[in-house]
């Protein structure tokens, strides 16, 4: 079976002017399943961003290579279908939407790939109604709230029935509430549709629910593993600069003070039941 992306000694430099350069990336070697949700995490400058550039073309390597199913991205003749099969989402919905008309910016994507009418019609309705925004179809983007904004730029990339989306933190501008639509709507995309999901996050709740969580620091992996594995190393994150879900933090403060609680008690009702059986 093809791995949907794979990174092989991936290494990357920024260049700047007088032929200096910043060193970014450092052998990064990885394989994710089609299907998986992975999160990946790291304070401000770890290379997270910069790696998940790489899934879409927008960067290529200094050194080493990067497949998107078995396809070289430093091939040109790759480009395309690359950017076609694996999405990309980012930070600030307001940079990627390019249309006054909500159904119009939806569009954008697939009526570029020469997608033909009836078929583009059918793929923007069916994209709004997958991220709940089939209501506001007629409606103007710029008037709608943050996390509506960032479900139409989704939108638009399952309008090109994309087999991957990389999102590079895309609820890190949004309020709770915006926050909550979003992340509904990744999980919705890859339960139901089997959608490979990268999400790129700093909120340790928002890695939670992936099915594998990558930490990245000083451009190297750190530390890859589920959940479970990776949040009960608690020690080591904070020396990475990073914090722990709630429920893990709890349970570590609980351990600290003597308290015999398992720290693997990721979700509320885990974490919950964990302190019942140790109080009752």
């Amino acid at each position: 079976m093809n791995h949907m992306i794979t990174t092989e000694s991936l290494r990357f430099a920024y260049k700047h002017e007088g032929g200096e350069s910043t060193q970014v990336l450092f052998d990064i070697t990885l394989n994710i399943k089609p299907g998986e949700f992975v999160a990946v995490l790291g304070h401000n400058g770890s290379g997270k961003s910069t790696l998940a550039k790489h899934f879409n073309c927008i960067l290529l390597p200094s050194g080493g290579k990067v497949y998107i199913d078995g396809m070289d991205t430093q091939d040109e003749a790759n480009l395309y279908t690359i950017r076609s099969l694996c999405g990309m989402v980012f930070q600030n919905p307001d940079n990627q939407i390019v249309a006054t008309i909500t159904e119009e910016d939806v569009a954008f994507g697939p009526e570029n790939l020469g997608v033909p009418m009836p078929e583009l019609r059918e793929r923007v309705d069916e994209a709004l109604k997958t991220v709940g925004m089939f209501e506001f179809r007629t409606h103007a983007p710029h008037l709608l709230s943050g996390g509506q904004k960032q479900r139409i730029a989704i939108a638009g990339i399952i309008a090109m029935r994309p087999r991957c989306i990389v999102l590079d933190e895309p609820t890190a501008m949004l309020d709770p509430v915006g926050r909550r639509e979003v992340l509904a709507t990744i999980s919705k995309l890859n339960k139901q549709y089997g959608i490979t999901i990268i999400l790129i996050t700093h909120h340790m709740n928002e890695a939670a629910d992936a099915d594998r969580v990558i930490v990245m620091n000083d451009g190297k992996i750190a530390m890859d593993g589920t959940p479970k594995e990776v949040f009960t190393r608690v020690d080591e994150l904070k020396e990475f600069g990073l914090s722990v879900p709630q429920t893990v933090e709890l349970l570590y403060e609980l351990q600290k003070s003597g308290i015999d609680v398992p720290l693997d008690k990721i979700s509320v009702d885990e974490c919950a039941a964990a302190l019942y059986s140790y109080f009752k």
